[in-house]
């Protein structure tokens, strides 16, 4: 448990409700050299909620009674202090004195090298995508092929052998499986007090080790965080405060999860809250906030779950191109909370530690310092018209760019069939001399149109490997252009280009893009180079 803040009492880190509740007994008690608090309670029912349930499906009648036991034990230690739940006990402990390292502190520095058995991923991206991956006897770490950079590593599952444990050491067994999470090891202890103490000075020496095992040093570069923990509660307050201001440069939107597919052919959006509506071609920050911004502090954050955001594959709003979504799930943040560093999306914080920004910084120089293989001509400024918008926009570009010898131009030319109906697919807004898929977004005054970007290169690769009736639409146009184009012959390795405008034309580097951008970057970058397609990345010059 977290104790910085904490007054000192045991009974503060139990919720009131269970406290003043007249099902629950709250005892101290004193044993060797440990002293604690034992909470024990329930809710007893004289029939369970189900009955009437199975009475409706069978005829039959059912009265059966239920009742929800709770056992937890809090105990101050001379090192810290720890909670033993049983039953349903957990739900009585305060989630803001939780400490979110804990369990993962615990895994990451005592689980045997060939001893993983489940590990479950929180995907860092806003999208919200939990994977698990698990095998029946232990392997290492390295043979689940997970992402190390843009997944979290919510719950590790393995075996520990060399550990003083009473159960290891009575010789009955060689390992021991333990489950972790953030809060929380689930693992056999000793039931006398005198071996039971033992126990738990063993994982207090574990979790006291300087360092994690090297194979395990990345999962505590990042993890998620439960929403009432200390550090996700400061960190919301901060972010509050910047949800009244839409240009803040720590906020962004990214694309939900079940928006993913048909967010890259989506013509328009309609964000409403009440009898408040807003219809635009382009989702932008500012929108969202618009409907929050003048709520309190404290209640912007609620306000934007009650905002509803719903594509459409048409101009007019007409045809829902997807399920509506709450504006929640449309928002990110990097938050700097001294001394953490915390992320917001799709509804979940994720803390970043040691080594993560650096460990990124390099992939990303990398990909950023590799050799180009198309060029893409200068994005001037140009007038502006009556609206306030510069007369160089993409569509300008786009047509500039196509101009050069070698290069097609495909901006609007989307891919229409059952499947991408309305305003169709976008494959790439220009085809290159070396069949390179040229995607170009600008990108001057915020990071949501780069996650748009990524996105989109993503999905028309995927399209065009996996549907064939969009890959033979897609071909045809070339061919249109150009009957002998080497795509037509050779759809093997493609190539992603994704040229960006940044503001005023800066050169693009990692201190450039917004932390989830960079994360959603190199997500793409992976999922392209799995599907045999070729990355690179081209800042585009004023």
């Amino acid at each position: 448990m977290k104790t910085e803040g904490h007054p000192g009492e045991l009974s503060e880190f139990v919720r009131d409700r269970y406290l003043d509740g007249a099902d629950y007994e709250a005892r101290n008690f004193t044993r060797e050299g440990i002293e604690g608090l034992l909470m024990t309670g329930g809710v007893p029912r004289e029939r369970a909620d189900w009955c009437d349930t199975l009475e409706s499906i069978t005829g039959l009648n059912v009265n059966e009674r239920n009742r929800a036991a709770a056992g937890l034990v809090i105990m101050r230690t001379a090192r810290g202090v720890y909670a033993l739940s049983y039953g349903v006990g957990h739900h009585m402990l305060d989630p803001y004195y939780r400490d979110d390292e804990f369990g993962l502190e615990f895994a990451t520095r005592c689980l045997d090298d060939a001893g993983v058995i489940k590990v479950r991923n929180q995907i860092m991206d806003g999208r919200g995508r939990v994977d698990e991956y698990s095998v029946s006897r232990g392997e290492r770490i390295d043979d689940f092929g997970l992402d190390r950079f843009g997944a979290v590593v919510r719950r590790i599952c393995g075996t520990v052998s060399g550990l003083a444990l009473t159960s290891l050491e009575s010789g009955r067994i060689r390992r021991v499986r333990v489950e972790c999470s953030q809060a929380t090891i689930k693992l056999p202890l000793a039931t006398s007090l005198e071996e039971f103490l033992s126990d738990l000075r063993t994982i207090e020496d574990v979790c006291a080790r300087p360092d994690p095992l090297p194979q395990l040093r990345f999962v505590s570069r990042v993890h998620t965080l439960n929403n009432g923990s200390r550090k996700a509660v400061e960190a919301q307050k901060i972010l509050e405060g910047l949800l009244a201001d839409p240009g803040s440069p720590r906020l962004t939107t990214g694309v939900p999860d079940a928006c993913q597919e048909s967010h890259s052919s989506a013509q328009a959006f309609r964000i409403r809250r009440g009898a408040r509506v807003i219809e635009t071609n382009e989702l932008e920050l500012s929108q969202l906030l618009a409907f929050v911004k003048d709520k309190p502090h404290g209640e912007r954050l609620k306000a934007l779950a009650d905002v509803r955001v719903t594509m459409f594959s048409d101009d007019d709003c007409q045809t829902p191109a997807g399920v509506a979504t709450n504006g929640k799930e449309w928002l990110i943040a990097d938050i700097q909370a001294n001394p953490d560093r915390l992320f917001y999306g799709n509804g979940k914080w994720f803390e970043v530690g040691a080594g993560f920004i650096e460990t990124l910084e390099e992939e990303l120089t990398s990909l950023f310092e590799a050799p180009r293989t198309v060029t893409l001509p200068s994005w001037t400024r140009g007038s502006l018209n009556s609206d306030g918008q510069d007369s160089h926009d993409e569509d300008w570009f786009n047509h500039r760019a196509a101009e050069q010898d070698g290069y097609l131009l495909f901006d609007k030319k989307n891919v229409r069939t059952s499947k991408f109906k309305g305003g169709g697919l976008e494959i790439c807004d220009v085809l290159g001399p070396d069949s390179q898929l040229i995607c170009v977004k600008k990108a001057t005054s915020g990071t949501a149109p780069l996650n748009h970007l990524f996105a989109q290169g993503v999905v028309a690769v995927e399209t065009l490997r996996s549907d064939a009736e969009v890959r033979a639409k897609f071909l045809k146009q070339v061919a249109a252009h150009s009957p002998n184009h080497r795509l037509i012959q050779d759809f093997g390795t493609l190539r992603v280009v994704f040229g960006i405008l940044l503001k005023d034309g800066e050169d693009i580097a990692v201190d450039s893009l917004f932390a989830f951008a960079q994360v959603s970057l190199l997500q793409a970058v992976r999922r392209l180079r799995a599907m045999n397609a070729d990355v690179e990345v081209i800042a585009i010059r004023r």
